[in-house]
């Protein structure tokens, strides 16, 4: 499996589309918002640009893709108010996925949007230039030395390819309590690798001085099995395993199925700046959010847990089923997910269940 041919959110507004089924992730922008707030005042305030330049990356598609990227223009024309600074910058504004990701949903969305930033800021609107940039992350995607601030969030856990040498990690289809000193030694070189060509090829891109901030799904822990980071997708693989009892899945078919993904914990992410050495680190922070809250309810009782958990697993679907229908075929899809809601119902109203965000700033050296 070529990940970067496969991997992409649901696309379009149906009931398993990403953009039905992102909430979570919009929460965790919220939740980090300060952080952008403040790596975004502080370029703007130490060049202020003529032509500020920015990049999300794994923008996806759907109600959270311009947000931080609003968010970032209110935020440059509330800094420039405040300082009596009559002219307002430009914004050339890359937005960048893989290229199966829904991008004629986004640019249908552009009018509307620069018109509400219109609306609410006046006249004194800097334009707006936008940019789709198909491409993995993991490569170059923009001219050198251009970008003022980078943003990606809830992306960077995903890696470049299935790692090598995880054929012995039968009956799992991520990392788990069982899986060998091998698998896991494999997934977190597959990450050292992807992370390392990521902060080369911004550092390459970034003005010295520009900001990055990254929000990625990790683990506090230091064990890469732990439950934190692992147990969302044990559940999944319980659901696989059910359906090759009932002979709907080849269990050869489940053995050779792996999640293209690792979630690090702070002190591996910090490991890997330090190691490349184009960034320096100004905050490190790790927080949490329910898994319960992919929904709106605010609320508990049996019957809600039944919700949260069907409700969580269309989040899943959204995220994943590409990858699942590449290896598995479409036809199993629905009673999949259905399977996997009754286990995460179970599952939740049992115990707390939570992910893990790591938010990390930084500036490019000189």
């Amino acid at each position: 499996m070529k990940v970067s041919e496969v991997l992409h959110m649901n696309g379009g507004i149906g009931d398993s589309s990403y953009a039905s089924n992102s909430l979570i992730q919009r929460k965790v922008i919220f939740m980090t918002k300060e952080i952008a707030e403040e790596a975004v005042s502080d370029v703007y305030c130490s060049m202020f640009p003529k032509t500020l330049c920015i990049a999300d990356l794994g923008c996806s598609s759907g109600p959270n893709t311009l947000l931080v990227v609003t968010q970032t223009v209110k935020t440059v024309n509330k800094i420039r108010k405040k300082l009596c600074r009559q002219s307002s910058p430009e914004f050339q504004i890359y937005l960048n996925d893989l290229p199966g990701n829904d991008f004629n949903s986004i640019f249908r969305s552009l009018p509307r949007v620069q018109e509400e930033l219109k609306e609410e800021i006046g006249s004194e609107f800097g334009p707006c230039f936008f940019n789709g940039v198909p491409g993995s992350f993991y490569s170059r995607l923009c001219p050198t030395s251009t970008l003022h601030f980078v943003h990606s969030s809830y992306s960077l856990m995903w890696l470049s390819q299935v790692p090598k040498g995880v054929e012995m990690n039968k009956e799992n289809i991520y990392l788990a309590s069982t899986s060998p000193p091998s698998v896991i030694n494999a997934y977190y070189e597959q990450f050292q690798k992807d992370f390392s060509m990521f902060l080369k090829c911004r550092s390459e891109e970034l003005v010295s001085g520009g900001r990055m901030v990254l929000t990625i799904l990790g683990r506090k822990s230091e064990d890469p099995t732990s439950k934190e980071c692992c147990y969302i997708w044990d559940l999944l693989a319980m659901a696989l395993k059910q359906m090759v009892s009932e002979g709907l899945i080849e269990e050869e078919k489940l053995h050779s199925f792996c999640i293209p993904q690792y979630t690090p914990s702070p002190l591996e992410l910090k490991a890997e700046v330090e190691k490349e050495r184009s960034f320096s680190i100004n905050r490190l922070e790790a927080s949490e959010i329910n898994w319960a809250a992919c929904s709106n309810k605010l609320y508990s009782s049996d019957d809600s847990f039944k919700d949260d958990g069907y409700n969580v697993a269309k989040c899943m679907r959204s995220v994943a089923e590409p990858l699942l229908v590449h290896h598995f075929g479409e036809s199993i899809m629905d009673k999949l997910f259905h399977k996997y809601g009754e286990i995460l119902s179970d599952c939740m109203s049992k115990e707390e269940t939570k992910f893990v965000n790591l938010a990390i700033s930084m500036t490019k050296r000189e």
